[in-house]
């Protein structure tokens, strides 16, 4: 029999073999972008196409350890920690014990947790998982900041037993589609996987993709303010990608990691639209693709070589990101340049566009700087703020 088995496992890892090819894939470098922005990611798919096996890729391309998790078959107090009496209640308190995955990857000091099934998971779990994903805290243990949190699950209708995901627990996580293509499938049957790429930030282009992204969701906001908060009405809707100043939050840090990636449009907004909806996302997408805003660290080198736009919503998005740029570096030389950006709006008539940002700009001032001349024209906007 053991002889019949060994042959049995030989031909077994025989049809498991597999060769790789580099491949681009908009849903696999989404999940990277926001895994690499460290915000939750839920993965919605149906059963059977994939989610765990770009997990497995995910984690062996970043080259940490992967803990599985799943949801459905767990309690609250798995999650919650389970009490432990230690011997001095009174003193030193009952701590909660953290399972076992926890401690291994606290232990690593990196690597992603998936909690698969999520949509299967009753009321109760969530509202325990809420937790772990908010404040990444599993019992009295805290996880490591780089560990990365990932989740998946079965729309309701082919889920067993499935729930429509708390609003409070949605809301914390990107969104993504996974599906699969059939020519891929195809091609992986005859031995040939996929073997998408993962992007990666460019730490001299790091400060330049906040400032911008700063500015273009700040710009954005002003413009649309109606989305900066919007809970859909029906449980589906709440239970998905809606906007809210903490998924804003996630969009911005979306979009500087696109922009310090280099990464495809195309993934930047899948991750986009996953964070806040489809509505506000594609909202966003389109105000970008009109928006088109140069380095902030350039308009600083030499701010007589660049005007500002015509639009108020894109002047504003403009001064944003020259501030936050000078606020990253906060050097004389840069704070006087940034002066003479904002001076701009006063030759364009329009001081009332760049008065937040030229609040922002002089709170910047280091004893013994002297005052610029392109403060005049906010002194008085200044001293009615209460900045001079």
């Amino acid at each position: 029999m053991t002889d019949l088995l060994s042959a049995a496992d030989g031909l077994n890892r025989r049809a498991g073999a597999r060769r790789t090819e580099p491949a681009r894939s908009t849903q696999f470098e989404a999940l990277a972008l926001a895994v690499s922005a460290n915000i939750p990611v839920l993965l919605w798919g149906e059963p059977g196409i994939g989610k765990s096996a770009g997990l497995v890729r995910l984690a062996t391309g970043l080259g940490v350890p992967l803990e599985t998790v799943i949801a459905s078959v767990h309690e609250p107090s798995d999650f919650a920690g389970l009490p432990i009496i230690g011997d001095d209640p009174a003193a030193t308190g009952v701590p909660m014990a953290p399972p076992d995955w926890a401690v291994r990857l606290a232990t690593a000091g990196r690597g992603v947790v998936f909690f698969d099934e999520l949509s299967s998971a009753p009321p109760a779990v969530q509202a325990a998982l809420l937790r772990v994903v908010l404040e990444r805290r599993v019992g009295s243990l805290a996880l490591p900041e780089p560990v990365r949190v990932v989740a998946a699950a079965n729309p309701p209708a082919s889920a067993a037993d499935g729930w429509h995901l708390s609003p409070p627990l949605a809301n914390r996580f990107v969104h993504l589609r996974w599906t699969h293509e059939p020519s891929t499938v195809a091609r992986g049957m005859a031995g040939t996987w996929p073997e998408p790429s993962m992007p990666v930030v460019d730490p001299g282009k790091a400060a330049a993709a906040v400032a911008r992204a700063r500015g273009a969701v700040s710009g954005f906001l002003t413009a649309r303010p109606g989305l900066a908060h919007h809970l859909p009405e029906d449980a589906e809707g709440r239970g998905g990608a809606w906007p809210s100043p903490r998924t804003w939050e996630m969009a911005l840090r979306l979009l500087a990691t696109g922009y310090a990636t280099g990464a495809r449009p195309e993934a930047v907004a899948a991750a986009v639209v996953g964070a806040v909806g489809d509505g506000a996302g594609l909202e966003l997408l389109a105000y970008l693709d009109e928006l088109d805003l140069p380095d902030p660290n350039r308009v600083l080198a030499d701010p007589s070589a660049f005007a500002l736009p015509e639009r108020g919503d894109r002047q504003l998005a403009f001064l944003t990101a020259v501030v936050s740029a000078v606020q990253d570096d906060p050097t004389r030389r840069r704070w006087e340049a940034g002066w003479d950006v904002l001076a701009k709006a006063v030759e364009a008539g329009v001081p009332d566009i760049a008065a937040r940002a030229a609040g922002d700009l002089a709170a910047l001032r280091e004893p013994g700087w002297p005052v610029p001349s392109g403060i005049d024209g906010f002194v008085e906007l200044l001293q009615l703020s209460g900045a001079l």
